[in-house]
C-alpha cells in the first residue's frame, strides 16, 4: 500500500466531539508550504487562505520568511538573494529552518518562495520527524501584466524598500526575480506524485491538484479553486428599518415600517451592474423591491435563528429566559438559543455564501445584523471574540472594495434616520459560579 492509499486509513485533523461545538484537534499538525517565485501571489494567497481558515474555526497562522529575515537581517540588494553569495546562503538556510521550527499550531503557512527541491525536501523531512502532514500550494505565473501590477500593487512598497525610490526600488525586485529563476525547479507531476499539492496557474486560470489527503486538505482545494483577483466591490447592507425593529423585538418576519420602505430608494445611486442578493424574509424582499432590478433570494442569508426567543423583546428575555440571558453573555459566539442557533453556527450556514462572493464581482448583499456580522469578520478578519459585537447600523450600507492583503471600507449612509439595535459588549459576567448573582451584574442588555 503505498503513501496515498495508507493515508486515506487515517483520521483527519479536525474533530467535533458531540458534548462541544468548539474544535478539537489531534497531535498531527498540517504544514501549508507555498511555493513559487516573487510577485505571484503566495502572500495574497497565503492570507486569504488563513483569513478563511480562521472564519470556519480552524486556527491557523502565518509564517512568512520575509518577515523573519527583516528581523535579524537588514536588506540591502538583490545580491543578497544570488545563488552563488555563500556569504547570504549561510544566513538564509538557517532562517528557514529556525521558521519551520518554529511552527506548532495546527495548522500552519509557510510563506516563502521554497523554489528548490533541496529546500521541500527539508520541510517534509522535518514534518515527518514531527508527525505533520504537508500541503504545498504553488503559484505558477508567466502574465507579465498580473506580476507588474503584483510588484506595483506590494512589492516595491515593501519594508525592504522603505525610502527608496520605486523605479531603482522595482529594478532591484526584478533583479531579485532573476536570481531565484536560476534555482527554481517547479513541483514535478512524475517526480513528487507522492506529495499533496495544488499548482496554480496565472491567478486561477488553471489548476493541478494531487494527492488530497484529508478533509481540510480538500477544503483548502475547494477555497483556493474559488478565489480571483478581479477588481470588484461588494456591498453589505442591513435591510430598512422593519416594524419588529421599532418594537425591540429580535427576529421574526415583519415588513419594513414607513422609514423602511424609504430607505431602498437612495440604493439606486450604488447599485449599476451590481448583482443583488436578499434572504428569503420580507424585510430584505422588500429592500430589494424598491431598487426595481432583479435579485436572487439566498435561504442561507435569513437572519439567526432564535428559537424560543424569537419576536421577544430583551427585557422579555431577561424576565422569562433569565439563565439564557446571562450565559450568552458569556460566550456570544458559541451560544445557541434554545431551539436555534449561535453565531458560530451561522458562520457554517454562510460557508455556501462567502464561496460564491469569491466567484462574483460585484454584488449587493441586503441581509441581517447577525448574517452582516459574519461575513464582515470574513471580510476584514475578526476574530470570533469580535465578530459578534461588530456595528452594523440600519440605513448604512458599506462597500469593501478587496486591495493587496485586505479589504478598503467605506461607510454609505442613506440619509434616512432609524432605530439603533446594536448592543455593546456586556462586563465581564461568571455564571458558573452563581447564575442568580450573576444577572444582578448584567446591563439591560442583551
Amino acid at each position: 500500500m503505498d503513501i496515498c492509499s495508507l493515508s486515506l486509513t487515517l483520521l483527519t485533523g479536525l474533530i467535533y466531539p458531540v458534548e462541544s461545538s468548539v474544535p478539537q484537534f489531534t497531535n498531527s499538525p498540517t504544514l501549508i508550504v507555498m511555493v513559487g517565485l516573487p510577485a505571484r501571489g503566495k502572500t495574497y494567497i497565503s492570507k486569504k487562505l488563513t483569513r478563511y481558515l480562521n472564519w470556519i474555526g480552524v486556527p491557523t497562522k502565518v509564517f512568512n520568511l520575509g518577515q523573519y529575515r527583516r528581523e535579524v537581517q537588514s536588506y540591502k540588494s538583490f545580491e543578497f538573494f544570488r545563488p552563488d553569495n555563500e556569504e547570504a546562503m549561510q544566513i538564509r538556510k538557517p532562517q528557514s529552518s529556525a521558521t519551520v521550527s518554529g511552527m506548532s499550531s495546527s495548522l500552519q503557512v509557510f510563506d516563502a518562495t521554497n523554489t528548490t527541491r533541496e529546500r521541500r525536501v527539508s520541510i517534509v523531512s522535518f514534518a515527518k520527524e514531527k508527525g505533520y502532514k504537508v500541503f504545498f500550494v504553488e503559484s505558477i505565473c508567466d502574465d507579465p501584466d498580473i506580476i507588474a501590477q503584483n510588484i506595483a500593487d506590494v512589492k516595491v512598497s515593501s519594508p525592504d524598500y522603505l525610502n527608496c525610490d520605486k523605479e531603482e526600488a522595482l529594478a532591484d525586485f526584478l533583479k531579485r526575480i532573476e536570481c531565484y529563476k536560476q534555482t527554481y525547479v517547479p513541483l514535478d507531476d512524475e517526480k513528487d506524485r507522492r506529495l499533496s499539492y495544488i499548482k496554480i496557474f496565472n491567478v486561477g486560470s488553471r489548476y493541478l491538484v494531487n494527492c488530497v489527503r484529508d478533509h481540510i486538505q480538500s477544503r483548502i482545494v475547494y477555497y483556493l479553486m474559488n478565489i480571483h483577483v478581479t477588481p470588484r466591490s461588494i456591498y453589505l447592507s442591513r435591510h430598512g428599518e422593519s416594524n419588529m425593529n421599532l418594537l425591540g423585538r429580535i427576529g421574526g418576519d415583519s415588513g419594513l415600517s414607513p422609514r423602511g420602505h424609504k430607505v431602498s430608494r437612495p440604493h439606486s445611486q450604488h447599485i449599476k451592474d451590481l448583482k443583488v442578493w436578499t434572504s428569503h424574509m420580507k424585510r430584505t424582499i422588500q429592500t430589494a423591491e424598491h431598487l426595481g432590478i432583479p435579485y436572487e433570494q439566498w435561504k442561507a442569508l435569513n437572519e439567526i435563528d432564535a428559537g424560543v426567543c424569537e419576536e421577544m423583546t430583551y427585557e422579555e428575555i431577561q424576565d422569562n429566559h433569565p439563565e439564557e440571558f446571562a450565559l450568552r453573555d458569556q460566550d456570544k459566539y458559541r451560544y445557541r438559543y434554545p431551539k436555534g442557533e449561535s453565531y458560530e453556527d451561522l458562520v457554517h450556514r454562510l460557508e455556501p455564501v462567502i464561496m460564491e462572493l469569491e466567484r462574483q464581482e460585484n454584488v449587493l448583499v441586503v441581509c441581517h445584523q447577525a448574517v452582516m456580522r459574519c461575513l464582515l469578520a470574513y471580510l476584514l478578519d475578526k476574530t470570533s471574540d469580535e465578530l459578534p459585537y461588530l456595528k452594523c447600523p440600519l440605513h448604512t450600507a458599506l462597500k469593501l472594495t478587496p486591495v493587496a492583503y485586505g479589504c478598503k471600507v467605506e461607510h454609505v449612509f442613506l440619509n434616512i434616520e432609524a432605530v439603533n439595535t446594536h448592543r455593546e459588549r456586556p462586563g465581564n459576567v461568571d455564571v458558573s459560579r452563581d447564575p442568580e448573582e450573576a444577572l444582578k451584574t448584567i446591563p439591560d442588555h442583551f
